[in-house]
């Protein structure tokens, strides 16, 4: 794997933690201190996953919004082509610039969803992945613990292909986040997010802070 200087951090949970409010959260939070946040093209950015390339976003599509049912092994393969691209195009080369990247889902969301969840095995998923990652691994993983009732009821009327599988897939996802915390101890975070906005987000800012503070990198004010 390429040198890197910056610092990975992603955000994790079963559909409707509020990940995605809270990855927008951390980078105006992170910049604020001074960090270089997100890729040099996109100042502040999350990088949503499956997606941060051309074609990401294409597989996102098929995987989120096709009308095809798609077989586990296809759906694991899929996610793991767009983020080889996602590593190879933008986070090694955004990471060795020193940047801060922070990432709305990422290999622990095929650990948990297709190697827990879909009963692929997560040795198994990670094995098929591991070409594509050349070795990176998040600096820190925050997953979002919330009751997969609540989240569901959160992610709206619009579900997406995965979503749309109801409670029943989401419940084993967040069983299986929790295996690949114990998995995983030294970079997975668990965090309640069965709170309040704001105190979910200054749990979210500590636990990236330590992150950033280990790695080395200089708050910028």
């Amino acid at each position: 794997m390429s040198e890197r200087n910056g610092v990975l951090i992603t955000l994790e949970g079963c559909d409707g933690c509020g990940k995605s409010t809270q990855a927008a959260l951390l980078c105006e939070r992170l910049a604020a201190c001074g960090l270089p946040v997100g890729p040099s093209s996109a100042p502040g950015a999350v990088i949503r996953e499956p997606g941060g390339t051309a074609a990401g976003e294409a597989v996102r599509d098929i995987l989120l919004h096709g009308l095809e049912a798609l077989a586990p092994w296809t759906e694991t393969l899929l996610y793991a082509a767009a983020r080889a691209e996602l590593v190879e195009h933008v986070l090694l080369p955004e990471l060795g610039a020193g940047r801060v990247l922070v990432l709305d889902r990422f290999i622990d969301s095929s650990l948990a969803y297709q190697g827990f969840a879909r009963g692929l095995g997560i040795d198994a998923v990670l094995a098929v992945n591991a070409p594509g990652l050349r070795g990176l691994l998040p600096d820190l993983t925050i997953v979002l613990d919330v009751d997969p009732v609540v989240g569901l009821a959160r992610a709206g009327n619009a579900p997406d292909r995965i979503e749309a599988e109801g409670l029943d897939l989401q419940r084993r996802v967040a069983t299986g986040f929790a295996a690949v915390a114990r998995r995983f101890p030294e970079r997975v975070r668990l965090i309640d997010g069965f709170r309040d906005i704001d105190l979910v987000a200054a749990s979210v800012r500590a636990a990236a802070l330590e992150a950033v503070a280990d790695a080395g990198l200089r708050l910028g004010g």
